[in-house]
């Protein structure tokens, strides 16, 4: 029985990993356009579509109801650099080369923004190899115009792993995650180029002075400059849309919205203000900067994101290029419990936790489970619901096969063109899903649902759920089904790829001891 799984396995993966397909001759205009909008630490339930009953959502809600709305869908991991590496690379992290947030520290000072500012070398974080294949590289290769506009994290701005040598023609935005825990920095990158900023230098995690009244407005005005990070990035993707009208694009739209520090314009905060009431200041005092109502500013920072949305939208309508754009709408990872996000008021990760240990940086559904919304009115059936089960890998089969272009992918992925475009019965299934980080691993199989505590250990616990019959993984009934968990483990140790590299080396798992 083993020995057959892991047979539909590689027979699975054999047909996408390494296929040679050249593209199919047509006029490039006749290509789908492609946005992705990849939100930041957005929590499953935190859509109104997803059942979210606080934070407006109207032009993402519109999203799903001309499109498909996923309901079992994983991002790369439950942590940011990862997570993107999967989406742009098509592999799981068993095999990917990017396994956790790693700072690079040994380069110096780089979590000081003063020394960062001085010094981009001090930027950015660990970069992938130069020759990692990515979206981007597949569809300019292709004939595509490509943008990458928003957070990279994938490599510094002094390296070999900038967006632009990673198949992305054009960059705005931030090269370093450290650089966006601050909405008003001092400066972003358009392409290799600093664009310096309106914003004096206010270092991200700096908290309320001692003497400053929480509750006067005034107290708060170091964390509400001139030049907002999201603005200006939507105004670079707007322009990258309408200069790119005559051509197929690919433009990832990976905006740092929701992700802490809490910072919104005052229009929005005002009006979850006046829609919450009265609420208690948050200081910094867990990291992060201060804020004067951080219930009301997390809500108005993605009440501003769904905006951004339909602005991007509306340009499509203008343009005539609604019917020929793929939108693909997700989040890195789930919710976060930190920074004065109130992520458990909003029930964010619903009908998950998103208490820490459950959400952002777990292997448990709160952390890795995200909404997926894909339009696209040529191809898509209007107010669709999939329970598909993927995950971030298969996006870029997925858009090979849609754009008519599967050349040499090497992925852990499996296209999901069929079940987009309403063929369900036809739609190839993954025998499995993995995951590993920070030391524990995770699969989903089917129903079960089971993640290994401490893979530094081979003997090391594993939790089983069925995410039938219990969704929000509170039973563990790994007792019961020991055939289970000794296939889940095989599955465990057949999926980790050891890392090579020595710095690597941290995120190496033993083997797990089987029955």
């Amino acid at each position: 029985m083993k020995n057959r799984k892991f047979v539909g396995t590689i027979i699975i993966l054999s047909a996408f990993i390494g296929a040679i397909v050249s593209c199919t001759p047509k006029d490039q205009n006749q290509k789908p356009n492609i946005i992705i909008i990849l939100a930041d630490d957005l929590g499953y339930g935190e859509l109104g579509c997803y059942g979210q009953e606080i934070i407006e959502t109207p032009n993402i809600d519109k999203l799903a109801e001309k499109g498909i709305m996923f309901t079992q869908f994983y991002c790369g991991s439950p942590v940011c650099a990862p997570s993107r590496c999967a989406l742009l690379t098509g592999k799981h992290p068993g095999h990917m080369y990017i396994r956790g947030n790693d700072e690079w520290s040994e380069r110096g000072e780089v979590w000081s923004y003063e020394a960062m500012n001085a010094d981009p070398y001090l930027e950015g974080q660990r970069p992938l190899p130069d020759s990692t294949v990515t979206i981007g590289t597949v569809l300019k290769k292709n004939g595509y115009k490509t943008a990458m506009i928003g957070k990279w994290g994938l490599g510094g701005p002094a390296t070999h792993s900038t967006p632009n040598d990673m198949g992305f023609d054009f960059f705005y935005g931030y090269n370093c995650q450290r650089q966006a825990h601050t909405y008003y920095p001092v400066h972003l990158w358009k392409n290799r180029e600093k664009d310096s900023l309106r914003n004096k230098p206010v270092a991200p995690h700096t908290i309320l002075p001692e003497h400053a009244d929480p509750f006067d407005a005034g107290s708060y005005s170091d964390f509400q400059l001139d030049d907002y990070s999201p603005k200006l990035m939507l105004t670079e993707a707007l322009g990258f849309i309408e200069n790119n009208k005559s051509d197929p694009f690919l433009l990832c739209f990976t905006t740092p919205i929701p992700h802490v520090a809490l910072q919104a314009p005052q229009k929005w905060i005002n009006h979850y203000h006046e829609k919450l009431g009265e609420e208690e200041p948050y200081l910094g005092e867990s990291g992060y900067f201060p804020c004067q109502y951080p219930r009301a500013t997390y809500a108005a920072m993605i009440s501003y994101l769904d905006g951004q949305v339909g602005e991007m939208v509306k340009k499509l309508e203008e343009l005539n290029l609604t019917d020929n754009t793929i939108i693909i709408f997700t989040s890195d990872n789930g919710p976060t419990y930190a920074g004065g996000a109130d992520t458990e008021y909003f029930k964010s990760a619903a009908p998950f936790s998103a208490k820490q240990g459950r959400a952002k940086g777990s292997l448990y559904e709160g952390g890795i489970r995200v909404p997926l919304i894909v339009s696209y009115p040529s191809m898509i059936k209007t107010r669709s619901l999939s329970h598909h089960i993927g995950a971030f890998w298969d996006i870029m089969p997925t858009l090979a096969d849609w754009t008519g272009c599967r050349t040499e992918l090497n992925t852990d992925g499996i296209s999901m063109l069929s079940e987009l475009t309403g063929h369900p019965k036809e739609q190839v299934n993954h025998d499995y899903l993995y995951w590993e980080h920070n030391g524990k691993q995770a699969v989903i199989m089917g129903k079960w649902k089971a993640i290994r505590i401490d893979a530094s250990k081979p003997h090391s616990p594993v939790e089983l759920f069925d995410l039938i019959s219990d969704p929000t993984e509170r039973i563990d009934v790994s007792g019961n089904f020991p055939e289970i968990v000794a296939q889940i483990l095989l599955l465990m140790n057949h999926s980790h790829e050891p890392c090579k590299d020595n710095w690597q080396k941290k995120w190496n798992l033993v083997n797990a001891a089987t029955p």
